[in-house]
């Protein structure tokens, strides 16, 4: 069966890196919440499982999946997908939309800026392409073709690596930096078409992305001692937290960067 003949009815979530972290547990929460979800990822063999898991959910809540093995910072394969979104909603006779876009891409080079082993020019442009310049490239095709329209909410997330530093995590925290002012930027100019775009600042959180930092067993040390709530956040709390921002009713909320950390950021981590 073609992908554009998907039945389906309602509007749909595109979750960029739905199969683990925040996206997984977001693209379940959406679903609960009556979301179709399209889900983009990349995944080998060895955790295509946990994209089956994901999937077979939101199909057990009666909400259509449809999703994307690809590279999503590749041109040629985001037209390829965007075009097979575009079949899929046209095909609706509901009228629906994509209403929710989330980038939750964490694909970028952990390594110094200096030393033996420091970064290069590919490693440092490869990140900030991958983890920030591609919620542009999405946002572009998806409002210009009006596969979003008014009421449309786009989310980013980013990480307190925005404001503060740590080892290995410099590239990274420039493109936390570059995706925030991409936010804004977006907010600025979506918002005369009654879209709203914000970036969620997770607290700590135990997902395979954190555990790819050299010494993140310190970092979720350090959390569990200041965090006021007594706890790192989950992929869970941060699903819940976008799911009531998707609501009708937030409509003037827009522009922002919001925490949802248990109280993290105020403790001086």
């Amino acid at each position: 069966m073609k992908k554009s003949r998907v039945k389906a009815e309602g509007d749909w979530a595109l979750i960029l890196g739905a199969s683990s972290g925040f996206g997984a547990a977001t693209a379940r929460e959406l679903a609960k919440n009556g979301f179709n979800i399209f889900g983009v990822h990349l995944d080998r063999k060895a955790t295509m499982k946990n994209v089956e898991e994901v999937v077979n959910f939101i199909k057990s809540t009666g909400k259509e999946a449809v999703f994307f093995n690809i590279n999503a910072a590749d041109d040629k394969k985001r037209a390829k997908v965007i075009e097979e979104i575009e079949g899929i909603i046209k095909s609706q006779e509901d009228n629906p939309q994509v209403r929710v876009l989330l980038h939750s891409l964490a694909f970028g080079t952990l390594k110094k800026f200096t030393g033996e082993e420091r970064i290069n020019s590919t490693q440092l442009m490869m990140t900030l392409e991958v983890m920030a310049n591609t919620l542009v490239y999405w946002t572009q095709d998806l409002v210009e073709r009006g596969l979003m329209r008014k009421g449309g909410r786009i989310f980013a997330m980013t990480s307190s690596g925005s404001q503060k530093v740590m080892s290995y995590y410099g590239a990274v925290s420039a493109a936390k930096c570059a995706l925030e002012s991409h936010i804004r930027q977006l907010a600025l100019e979506l918002a005369p078409l009654g879209i709203t775009a914000n970036a969620i600042r997770a607290g700590v959180t135990d997902t395979p992305a954190l555990r790819k930092i050299p010494g993140h067993e310190k970092i979720i040390e350090l959390v569990l001692r200041i965090n006021p709530s007594g706890r790192l956040t989950t992929p869970e709390d941060v699903a819940k937290a976008i799911a009531v921002l998707t609501h009708p009713d937030l409509y003037w909320m827009t522009g922002n960067v919001i925490n949802v950390d248990g109280g993290e950021n105020i403790s001086g981590i």
